[in-house]
Order: C-alpha cells, then sequence, then structure tokens
C-alpha cells in the first residue's frame, strides 16, 4: 500500500505497545507512516524505537497533531485515562481528528466515550480487534468496527494498513463492542473446553500429542484448540494472551447477559475455571494455563513446565 501525501503529513499515534499494540504500530511504520508510541513500560518504548516509531511521554504527547490516534488498551478504565486522566489525549485532539478504539469494553462504554469525545467533534471508531500478536504484528488483524461514515472515511487507510479483513458494523458506538463480546464468549468457552479435553486425555493416559494430532484434522478441532494446546504440550506458558484477560471479558460477557436477562451457563462455567487459575496465582500467565488448574484438581500429569514468562 502506498499511502498519499496528505496521509504522509500527518502522524498517527499508538497508545499502548503491548503484543497487538506493537504489532499494529510496526506494521504502520513499514508501510511508511509517522507513528509516535506510547507505552508506560520503557522496554516496549525501546522496542518500537528500534523498529523505527518514534515515541512519546504521555498520551497527549503522542496525540499532538495526530491524525488518527489507536488506542490498544485492555479495557474501559485504561481508555478513559489515556483520554482523561492528567496527560490523557482528549484536550489536544484536533476536531475531525479519530479516535480508534481497540479495547474489549462493554457497548455502554463505548457509546459513552463516543459521546463525550464529540463534545469537541472529535470522531470515534469502536473497533476491537482479533488475530493475535502473529497477525498483528503482520498487518493482518480482523477489526469489527462501527462508527460514522466520517470516522470511516478519515481513518480507512489506517485500519487497512493493519488488517486484511475490516467489518463496517454500522454507524453506531457499541455495535463493535456488542460483536468482540460475541468472539470472546466463543474464544473463552473454547480455551477451557480445550484445556479440560486434554487433561482429561491425559487422565486417560493417552498420548497428548498424539490426541493433538488426531483433533485438529477432526471435527472436534477448534482455532483455539490448534493455536493454545501447543503450548500446554511444550510446558510453555509464557502469557500471549492472559489468563486476567478472560477474567475480564467473561465477567464482561456475564454482566451483559444478567442485564438482559439472558442465560449463558457455558461462559458462566468458562469464567469459573479461568477464575480459579488465577485465584491459584496464574492470572498473568497464558490463558492455556487453565489446564494447569485441571490438572491440579485431578492430579492428572501435564508436561514439563518450561517457562511462565
Amino acid at each position: 500500500m502506498v499511502i498519499n501525501d496528505t496521509e504522509s503529513k500527518s502522524s498517527i499515534a499508538v497508545i499502548g505497545l503491548g503484543s497487538m499494540g506493537y504489532g499494529m504500530a510496526s506494521s504502520l511504520v513499514r508501510r511508511g507512516y509517522t507513528v509516535i508510541g506510547y507505552d508506560p513500560s520503557p522496554a516496549a518504548v525501546a522496542k518500537l524505537m528500534a523498529a523505527g516509531g518514534a515515541t512519546a511521554s504521555s498520551p497527549q504527547e503522542a496525540a499532538q497533531g495526530a491524525s488518527v490516534v489507536l488506542c490498544v488498551v485492555v479495557n474501559s478504565a485504561q481508555t478513559d485515562a489515556v483520554l482523561f486522566a492528567e496527560g490523557g489525549a482528549f484536550p489536544v485532539m484536533a476536531p475531525g481528528s479519530v479516535f480508534v478504539s481497540s479495547a474489549t469494553m462493554a457497548p455502554s462504554d463505548a457509546k459513552r466515550l463516543a459521546a463525550r469525545l464529540a463534545e469537541r467533534d472529535i470522531l470515534y471508531l469502536d473497533a476491537p480487534i482479533s488475530g493475535g500478536a502473529a497477525k498483528a504484528a503482520a498487518g493482518a488483524l480482523t477489526i469489527m468496527a462501527s462508527g460514522s461514515t466520517a470516522a470511516f472515511e478519515r481513518a480507512t487507510h489506517v485500519l487497512d494498513a493493519i488488517s486484511t479483513k475490516v467489518y463496517r458494523l454500522g454507524s453506531e458506538p457499541g455495535i463493535g463492542a456488542s460483536v468482540k463480546m460475541i468472539n470472546q464468549h466463543l474464544a473463552g468457552i473454547h480455551i477451557a473446553a480445550a484445556c479440560e479435553a486434554m487433561v482429561l486425555a491425559s487422565k486417560l493416559g493417552l498420548d497428548l500429542s498424539t490426541v493433538y494430532e488426531v483433533i485438529t484434522s477432526s471435527a472436534g478441532n477448534s482455532w483455539m484448540f490448534e493455536n493454545r494446546v501447543p503450548h500446554i504440550l511444550d510446558g510453555d506458558y509464557t502469557p500471549l494472551s492472559s489468563v486476567e484477560i478472560f477474567v475480564k471479558d467473561l465477567g464482561i460477557l456475564q454482566d451483559i447477559a444478567r442485564a438482559e436477562r439472558y442465560p449463558a451457563p457455558l461462559a458462566a462455567a468458562a469464567l469459573q475455571m479461568f477464575l480459579a487459575t488465577s485465584g491459584a496465582g496464574m492470572g498473568r500467565d497464558d490463558d492455556a494455563s487453565v489446564a494447569r488448574t485441571y490438572a491440579s484438581l485431578s492430579g492428572a500429569p501435564l508436561p514439563a513446565l518450561k517457562s511462565v514468562s
């Protein structure tokens, strides 16, 4: 993709340089954008600098003069802080600029943030992401976005640089957040189910590598099974996506379901396993650590633990 002169003259701010945010920022750098990143972690900032991006000392400094601000943090509370806390981006964002919010949050929070930004004619895209760190680094994410036509028009060149699929889900903020919650509903259940099944296989004395090979070629496979079970087989629980992410996301899902008077028992059961895993001290470890909880409860052996960091 070649960016035009107008697009190249303004910077793109990326706030939050974790595995997803760094991948998005580095994808933009490779495509010729001026990228200014912010993260409280010095290591994350140094990594972006090494990739050719510039860095800032606060969200406000990163957003100064940016046409698009990508916010890639964990939740609505962190998004609020990025915008409205001391050193936040909101006071310096120009009318007509676009705030792209990629945190997983309740639809009501997305609507609230959009309304607050509209007070200064700042455009808001409710744009959660999916695909994991590898696809973020490759500029191959899936984006579930909703927002005004103007917001899409002014941010499309950025979205195209970081993704292979952009779903335009509607004009109202909150739709993107709702679709992301459906994705997280399924993802959390699939991870918990994969961990439960593999530890049961161990309890039955089966060779786990063989089970993995069979299931990934059979009807019981899922993207999460295929992606997470190798962590179990390797005994490597370095957090590519931590247990706490699903404690948060399935917690939001349960709040939404309760408000809608909608039963979600499978998601509730999965949430309990993530909570148990977090309570056992593995909250910051990879979410495949749910298998370690099942193993602890059942006495089933797992491959030797190699890494959790």
